[in-house]
């Protein structure tokens, strides 16, 4: 079974674990790229925050990436 991970700053995503989600809190590019380079497997929809969208923005469109949708 797929799961579904959250990516960004932790005041952002932490409530997202109450919902069964792998919480990534990540606040510096460097922790943002990290947390992204090291996605579980079976995460196939990853929900990433504004700021850590605009770091990865030239990773999402690789064919391999998960399913992407960013927070408003």
């Amino acid at each position: 079974m797929s799961r579904i991970a959250v990516l960004g700053a932790e005041p952002l995503v932490q409530g997202y674990a109450l919902a069964g989600a792998v919480v990534l809190p990540a606040t510096s590019p460097a922790d943002v790229v990290a947390a992204w380079a090291g996605l579980p497997g079976d995460v196939a929809v990853v929900i990433l925050t504004t700021d850590a969208a605009a770091v990865l923005h030239d990773r999402l469109d690789d064919p391999g990436a998960p399913l992407t949708a960013v927070l408003p």
